[in-house]
């Protein structure tokens, strides 16, 4: 359960996200407010969205990216049943 103040912090840092205005902007951000791991992490996450999303099978996609299967699952399951971030994400990022 996430409590008010945990709320007030995500809305917060989602409003910081949005004030970003370049791939510069971003990378100081990030750089500032993640590790090196975690960025690695989003990002190959990322690569797994868009790899199932062109129907890519897990071997592939393991072996392409280095992620686990408990990764991939995990994300497949976002993809189908999730709040529908990823497809959002890659529909926008397709289109540029």
């Amino acid at each position: 359960m996430i409590t008010d103040q945990e709320r007030k912090n995500m809305q917060q840092f989602y409003k910081a996200i949005l004030s970003l205005e370049t791939e510069d902007e971003c990378d100081a951000f990030f750089e500032d407010v993640a590790t090196i791991k975690e960025l690695i992490d989003m990002s190959a996450r990322l690569e797994v969205a868009k790899m199932l999303d062109e129907g890519k099978v897990f071997s592939e996609i393991s072996q392409s990216t280095g992620a686990s299967s408990a990764t991939i699952s995990r994300v497949n399951k976002c993809i189908g049943y999730g709040s529908g971030g990823y497809k959002m994400v890659l529909d926008r990022i397709k289109d540029k």
